[in-house]
């Protein structure tokens, strides 16, 4: 799912290729993706672009004074942007917006279909309010707000920092960066980390997102009639999505808890003391097999 660098740099890309043209059309091309009745879809063409911005995870493109094209990208959403000779790319086109420049297509891969557009009618932030999770904006939070959000629950610090009615726009992939900058154990609780801790969150969340917002705007910048590509796994990274594969910083080989849908990828010796910690599926299957420490996984 596109986190806060993805939707960031997607929106100024988009502003960039399409800001101020009015929309021609827009183009529902599977009727699912429109969770919204009223207003129509229609109020939005002939308007001009005026802004696109993110709100959590979705991305809002603002038509004319006050309306609004939300889309929420889900796990497998992406935007394109494609000259208008070119035709939708198949099944995974889900909506296309014409300009006179170009076609903003929304596109999802799979069957699932989760990918939203919503449209709305009213004046700025009071017409988004209903979109907003509530999350605090991490970027924008000084040291003693986002402690405080932190630990309103005691929860895990992965389920904080990907909560948005906690933390607004971090996802899987940034959360595993964040923690590992950060040298914590996913699993460790908000309320029992002491000052020097919550400081190291704090601060690995402001230099990986604001790292990566760099990095894909540096690589946005050398497209043309395109936008970025939006993707959870990136070589650069130093844990997610690298199950197996040696830490950048220390050596050992990245672990993972697997659970659900999701995994949450860790260095074991740099955030949890060596201690390889247990999940919902190997860790049952294996039982008194299961390595609980790097030693262990070395014998």
């Amino acid at each position: 799912m596109p986190e806060l660098p993805d939707l960031a740099v997607y929106a100024e890309r988009v502003e960039a290729l399409a800001g101020g043209a009015p929309l021609r059309e827009l183009k529902l091309l599977h009727p699912f993706v429109l969770r919204t009745v009223t207003p129509p879809p229609a109020v939005l063409v002939e308007q001009p672009l005026e802004r696109v911005h993110r709100v959590g995870k979705r991305l809002a493109l603002q038509f004319g004074p006050r309306h609004f094209a939300l889309v929420h990208l889900m796990r497998a959403g992406r935007l394109r942007w494609l000259d208008l000779a070119r035709k939708p790319p198949g099944r995974i086109a889900l909506a296309s917006f014409r300009f006179d420049r170009g076609q903003l297509m929304l596109t999802e891969a799979g069957t699932q279909r989760r990918a939203s557009l919503h449209v709305v009618e009213g004046d700025g932030p009071a017409a988004l309010a209903p979109f907003d999770a509530g999350g605090l904006e991490p970027l924008g939070a000084d040291r003693g707000a986002w402690r405080e959000r932190m630990v309103r629950e005691n929860r895990t610090l992965k389920r904080a920092l990907t909560d948005p009615q906690t933390i607004a726009g971090i996802g899987n992939a940034y959360s595993d960066e964040i923690l590992h900058r950060a040298k914590l154990s996913p699993l460790a609780l908000t309320q029992k980390l002491d000052d020097a801790e919550h400081a190291r969150l704090y601060d690995a969340v402001q230099a990986v997102l604001t790292e990566w917002i760099a990095r894909l705007r540096a690589e946005a910048r050398q497209l043309q009639n395109a936008l970025p590509e939006a993707t959870a796994f990136r070589p650069e990274m130093a844990v997610h999505g690298k199950f197996g594969q040696p830490c950048p910083a220390c050596g050992a080989p990245v672990q993972r808890i697997v659970y659900a849908d999701n995994e949450t990828d860790y260095c074991a010796r740099c955030q949890t003391g060596g201690r390889i910690l247990a999940d919902r599926s190997l860790s049952r299957l294996l039982k008194a097999s299961f390595p609980t420490s790097l030693d262990q996984l070395e014998l």
